[in-house]
C-alpha cells in the first residue's frame, strides 16, 4: 500500500487520485446494461463506465485531473459535516478515528481516499445525505447497497476487516439520531468478483491510452 497525506478536496488530493480507479467509482467502472440500448448490448459496459474509462485514460497520459475540480458548496459543506460526524462517532462510541488520506495500491491503479481507521481492524465510511426520501428508507431498511463496492474497495485497498458505514442527519440532532451507524464485515468472495471486474475495466483504460496515445498527424492532400 502507497499512503498519500492530504486534505480531501485539496489540489493534492485531485493530484493524487489523477489516472487512478477510486474506490468511490468502483460502481460505475462496473456497470452494465441490463438490456440493449442504442448499438449496445444487454452486459455492455453503461455510458457512465465508458466516460469514467476515457476519463481515466486522459488523466494517465496528461498526469493531471481532467474535468470540473471546482469545490461547489455542497461538496464544501459536505466535508465539514464529515469532520463533525466523526467527532460524533468518536464519543458516541469512545474511539478514536484516525484520518489518513489516500491509499493507493503498489502499482498506482487503484486507490481509495480514506474517511478514517479505527484501531487496527476498522475503517469508517461517512455519508451526509440530504434527500430525505433515502434517508428514511436507509434507516427502514437498512439497505447501503448503493455504496458497497466503495466500502468493500475500501476495505480491500486497506486491509481492513470491517467498515462502520456513517450517515450523518444534523437536523436529527434534536432527538439524539443525528448518527446511523452500521457495521459492515469485509467479504472477501464479493471482492474478488470486484477485482476480477476491475481489472477487466483497467484493460479498457489501458486499451483508450493506446488508442489515444497513436499518432493521428495525417498529411493533407495537396
Amino acid at each position: 500500500m502507497i499512503f498519500v497525506e492530504c486534505e480531501q478536496e485539496s489540489p493534492e488530493w485531485h493530484q493524487a487520485r489523477a489516472g487512478v480507479i477510486t474506490a468511490s467509482t468502483f460502481s460505475d467502472a462496473l456497470a452494465v446494461l441490463k438490456r440493449k440500448s442504442g448499438d449496445k448490448e444487454a452486459g455492455d459496459p453503461t455510458d457512465a463506465s465508458d466516460g469514467l474509462a476515457y476519463d481515466t485514460a486522459f488523466e494517465r497520459i496528461s498526469g493531471a485531473p481532467y474535468g470540473d475540480t471546482f469545490q461547489t458548496y455542497a461538496m464544501r459543506r459536505g466535508s465539514e459535516q464529515e469532520a463533525f460526524a466523526r467527532m460524533r462517532y468518536e464519543s458516541l462510541y469512545n474511539v478514536m478515528v484516525d484520518e489518513t488520506g489516500i491509499i493507493l495500491t503498489d502499482d498506482r491503479l487503484f486507490g481509495y481516499s480514506t474517511d478514517g481507521f479505527v484501531g487496527d481492524k476498522g475503517m469508517i465510511e461517512v455519508k451526509t445525505p440530504q434527500n430525505s426520501n433515502k434517508i428514511l428508507q436507509m434507516i427502514r431498511t437498512g439497505d447501503v447497497s448503493e455504496y458497497i463496492h466503495q466500502i468493500q474497495g475500501g476495505m480491500w485497498i486497506s486491509g481492513r476487516e470491517w467498515c462502520d458505514f456513517i450517515m450523518y442527519i444534523p437536523p436529527l440532532k434534536g432527538v439524539n439520531n443525528d448518527l446511523y451507524v452500521k457495521r459492515i464485515k469485509r467479504d472477501d468472495d464479493f471482492i474478488d468478483d470486484m477485482v476480477t471486474g476491475l481489472l477487466k475495466f483497467n484493460k479498457r483504460v489501458d486499451d483508450a491510452v493506446k488508442l489515444l496515445s497513436a499518432p493521428m498527424f495525417n498529411k493533407l492532400a495537396a
